[in-house]
C-alpha cells in the first residue's frame, strides 16, 4: 500500500494525504475498503536525474498539498511507462562515479559495497488484477532455492508476481509464502528457483547514527541494473503510524532505522546496506514535503534487518498468528463501500465475475448481515470475519438485497490476492 504520515517533534507521525500521480493505489483506498477496489494505473512519473546522492537532487515522488508539515510515503511504485533510455545509469561505473552524499564514502567503496549487495537482489513486478493496477517494488533473497524477503505492501492485492534476480538477469513467476500485514513484511517463494546468492547480514547492535549507509532498490519501478542512493543513519528506534490514505487501517511501525539517504518509490523492500555490503534494514518508507510538487528531503525508514528476518523465520515455519497469515487469504469476491448500511452491515457496490459471491447471486446494492451465523457489522467486520476462513472452506453468508428480500446461501471461498 501507499500510505503517507507525517512527522511530528516526538518522532511519531501524523496523516499526509498523497498524491496517486506516482503510485499505486492500495487495495482498500478511497471510499471502498477491502475485500477489493478497483484502481486506476498511474501516469508515469517525470525522468529522473541520473545519480542519487543524498542531497540536492530532486525526486519523482510527489504528495498532495500538505503545507506546514512533512509527509513519510511507503515506496511500492508503478513501473513508468517512458523509455528506459530517458534515464542514465544510477550505478558506480567508469564514466559515472557513484553518488557518495553525506555517506562520506568514496566512489570506490560504495562500488565494492554495491557489487556484493546486488547479489542478493530482485526487481519485483505485480499485477493487481482486481485494481486494474501494476506495481513493482524491490526484494532480498533470504536461501538458495528462491525464498525472497520484501514489504507487505510491495504485494498486497497482487494477483500475480514476477522477481528478476539482478545478477543474472532471469525472471521468476512468484508464489506468497506468507504475510504480516501488522509488520509490513512478506516472504514470497520464487518457482523453481536455484542456486541464487543471498544477502549478507549484520546486527542492528553494530549500527550507530552517523554510520553510512547504501540503499540499492528498483526505483522508479524500471527494473534492470538497480539504483544506488547513500547517506548515513540520522536516528535508531524510530516510530511511526501510517494508515491508508484515507485514514483506515492505521499502522504503527516501531524500532526503524532513520536515514538520510533518498530512498524512493520502487525501493520498498530493498537492502539498506551499511560500508561492508551487509544488509542492516529492508527500506520501507521515505519523507516528501508537505508541499505539492517538492522533492523529497531525503529522509528515510527502514526495519531493522533482523525484526524482518525474525518474522520471515515464522512465515517460513509455517506459524499461523492473528498478525502472519500463510499463504493466500481466502477470497470471496465483493466490493464493499466505506459506509454502513441496514443496522452496520457491509453494502456489496461489485461483485467480481467467477467468485464466490457470484456463484450464490450476490449483486451489486445487496447488504451482507452475516457470516456463518456471525453478525456483519461492516466492512472491517467482514473482513474480519473471512480472515479467519482458510482456502477452500465452505461459509454461510446472509444477505438483504436492495427491496429488502432476506437471503442466504452457502459459499465455498477461493484463494485471493496478496493481503
Amino acid at each position: 500500500m501507499c500510505d503517507t504520515w507525517s512527522a511530528t517533534p516526538s518522532g511519531m507521525a501524523t496523516l499526509a494525504p498523497p498524491d496517486m500521480n506516482w503510485e499505486i493505489p492500495p487495495s482498500g483506498s478511497g471510499a471502498v475498503p477491502p475485500e477489493w477496489s478497483v484502481g486506476t494505473p498511474t501516469p508515469p512519473p517525470p525522468p529522473r536525474p541520473p545519480a542519487r546522492g543524498a542531497r540536492g537532487m530532486a525526486l519523482a515522488l510527489v504528495v498532495a498539498v500538505v503545507a506546514g508539515f512533512l509527509g513519510v510515503t511507503y515506496l511500492r511504485s508503478s513501473p513508468p511507462s517512458v523509455d528506459t533510455s530517458l534515464f542514465a545509469p544510477a550505478r558506480p561505473s567508469a564514466a559515472a562515479p557513484a553518488p557518495s552524499g553525506t555517506s562520506g564514502l568514496s566512489s570506490s567503496a560504495i562500488s565494492a559495497a554495491v557489487a556484493k549487495i546486488d547479489q542478493g537482489v530482485v526487481n519485483i513486478d505485480t499485477v493487481l488484477g482486481f485494481e486494474g493496477a501494476r506495481a513493482a517494488g524491490t526484494g532480498m533473497v533470504l536461501t538458495a532455492s528462491g525464498e525472497v524477503l520484501t514489504n507487505n505492501h510491495v504485494i498486497q492485492g497482487a494477483t500475480k508476481i514476477t522477481a528478476t534476480v539482478v545478477a543474472t538477469g532471469k525472471s521468476y513467476s512468484a508464489q506468497v509464502v506468507g504475510t504480516d500485514p501488522t509488520g509490513d513484511v512478506a516472504v514470497i517463494q520464487l518457482v523453481g528457483a536455484s542456486g541464487l546468492r543471498t544477502i549478507s547480514t549484520a546486527k542492528l547492535s553494530t549500527v550507530n547514527v552517523g554510520d553510512p549507509v547504501i540503499a540499492v532498490g528498483n526505483a522508479g519501478g524500471k527494473g534492470g541494473t538497480p539504483s544506488v542512493a547513500t547517506g548515513s543513519v540520522t536516528s535508531l528506534n524510530q516510530s511511526i503510524t501510517a494508515s491508508d490514505p484515507n485514514g483506515a487501517n492505521a499502522q504503527r511501525l516501531t524500532g526503524l532505522i532513520e536515514v538520510d539517504a533518498p530512498i524512493q518509490a520502487g525501493d520498498s523492500g530493498g537492502p539498506l546496506a551499511n560500508r561492508n555490503g551487509d544488509v542492516i534494514g529492508m527500506d520501507s518508507a521515505a519523507e516528501v514535503s508537505g508541499a505539492r510538487f517538492r522533492p523529497t528531503t531525503g529522509r528515510g525508514y527502514a526495519i531493522p534487518i533482523e525484526k524482518a528476518l525474525s518474522i520471515a523465520g515464522q512465515i517460513e515455519a509455517g506459524n499461523a498468528s492473528p498478525t502472519i497469515h500463510i499463504g493466500l487469504p481466502a477470497f470471496l469476491g465483493v466490493q464493499l463501500a466505506g459506509a454502513a448500511r441496514g443496522g452496520g452491515a457491509a453494502l456489496v457496490t461489485g461483485v467480481e465475475p467467477g467468485t464466490p459471491a457470484a456463484s450464490i447471486g450476490l449483486a451489486r446494492g445487496d447488504t451482507i448481515t452475516s457470516i456463518n451465523g456471525t453478525a456483519v457489522g461492516g466492512a472491517t467486520s467482514l473482513s474480519s470475519l473471512l480472515q479467519s476462513q482458510r482456502v477452500g472452506d465452505r461459509v454461510i453468508v446472509g444477505w438483504t438485497d436492495p427491496f429488502g428480500g432476506t437471503h442466504s446461501a452457502t459459499a465455498t471461498l477461493v484463494a485471493g490476492p496478496a493481503d
